[in-house]
């Protein structure tokens, strides 16, 4: 079970981010195609399958069936203000959309690239709930939302960020935060403006990530949290269902 040895299987995933992030970088070194920004280490491409994996395996203990897990290009799903997303994770049972969500993660170009999983997780998250709401997953129950993501813990991530400020202070949580906080804030913002359902936040040095390693820095963006919110929603749909088949039954027997 998934849950019962939630540390060893998050430093497994861990340890595989690591050891997969290695691998594709000496793979485009050895090619001599190694982009400008070491942008191997943002679009390497499979980094994150170890808690994708650790994901399905923490549905399917909670009695979703593996084939209901969907991933990748087979994760894609309606939207409002544009016709599809490609999420990491779907959740589809029985016809009825029950979870989505997405698993990122920073290695590098720290302020880029946390800029653009700013924008995409804000709006891919609204384009869904807006998507739900106009009907477009009928009969689905409202669809459990989560975000996922981890940053290399080094001393560009780490550091005190200077802001620009030419006309207005910005928010006071940013000021003097490095982009670990600027992330923790993004995660911990969007739990609390309900843009989704539970979100995790995890650091690691790559050293010490390597051993699998790593960090939470705040207690409300844990990934046992994340685990159990989600196991929570799928299995009260589950139950719900297997209550209205065993209702149906109990008619046709009565009658």
């Amino acid at each position: 079970m998934v849950l019962e040895d939630l540390d060893r299987e998050v430093s497994d995933a861990v340890n595989y981010y690591w050891k997969t992030l290695s691998n594709q970088e000496e793979t485009q070194e050895d090619s001599k195609k190694t982009a400008r920004g070491r942008r191997s280490q943002v679009l390497g491409g499979k980094q994150m399958d170890g808690f994708e994996l650790l994901i399905e395996d923490a549905l399917v203990d909670a009695g979703v069936r593996r084939e209901d897990v969907l991933h990748d290009h087979e994760a894609v799903l309606p939207g409002y203000y544009r016709a599809t997303k490609r999420w990491d994770i779907a959740v589809v049972v029985d016809g009825e959309l029950l979870a989505a969500m997405e698993l990122k993660s920073i290695a590098s170009s720290f302020g880029n690239n946390l800029n653009n999983r700013i924008e995409e997780a804000v709006g891919n998250n609204t384009d869904l709930y807006q998507a739900y709401q106009e009907g477009l997953f009928e009969p689905s129950p409202t669809p459990w939302v989560g975000y996922m993501i981890m940053m290399a813990d080094k001393e560009e991530s780490s550091s005190s960020v200077r802001v620009r400020e030419p006309s207005f202070p910005v928010d006071d949580e940013f000021e003097g935060a490095s982009y670990i906080d600027r992330a923790e804030q993004l995660c911990l913002r969007m739990v609390r403006q309900r843009l989704v359902d539970a979100s995790a936040f995890l650091t690691s040095n790559r050293d010490a990530g390597t051993g699998g390693e790593y960090e939470q820095p705040n207690l409300e963006l844990t990934i046992q949290r994340f685990l159990s919110s989600l196991v929570s929603h799928v299995q009260t749909h589950i139950e719900y269902e297997q209550t209205q088949m065993d209702d149906a039954v109990e008619d046709e027997d009565e009658n």
